[in-house]
């Protein structure tokens, strides 16, 4: 019953977090009350040094997407993108980035933790690696908040854990 249970929770997770993948992009140029009126409140908010802001669209803390439509100092769409990519986690700079650059980078993170052997916090977060391969990626931060590592692996969310060979 167990296994039943958990994997009902999946489909249900799989469900939900699917839902926002089928959402209607707004275009470029669109005033921020239309890119909300498309999309939704936004989770998360983060202002720009340009004045601008990028609305979050996340679907942690079980999704594996999260959207940023950036907004412009003129109020309007400048971009419009999933940010849970390899590529995106590459631009976060190991001993540079800070919490609030992640969040305007990434977005909230589906899960905390803390490593005390350094004293880190760490967020991680739900992707397809490569577009296929479940997996989570840690951002550890140390108390000043600046990014010290990044590591990723499988996410132990989507492993068949009661296997009979």
């Amino acid at each position: 019953m167990h296994t039943m249970a958990r994997m009902a929770t999946l489909c249900a997770v799989l469900v939900l977090s699917g839902c926002a993948v089928f959402r209607e992009p707004p275009a470029l140029g669109e005033p921020v009350a239309s890119v909300t009126a498309k999309l939704g409140q936004p989770t998360g908010i983060y202002p720009l040094p340009d004045g601008g802001q990028e609305l979050e669209y996340a679907t942690a803390p079980f999704g594996q997407f999260t959207w940023m439509a950036r907004i412009g100092a003129d109020g309007r769409l400048a971009s419009y993108e999933q940010v849970l990519t390899g590529e995106k986690f590459a631009t976060i700079k190991v001993d540079q980035a800070t919490k609030a650059d992640v969040l305007r980078i990434i977005g909230r993170p589906a899960e905390q933790s803390r490593v005390r052997l350094h004293n880190y916090e760490v967020w991680s977060y739900r992707y397809k690696e490569a577009g296929v391969w479940n997996s989570l990626m840690h951002v550890h931060f140390d108390e000043q908040g600046i990014v010290r590592q990044m590591m990723n692996g499988p996410d132990p969310m989507f492993e068949v854990r009661d296997r009979r060979w």
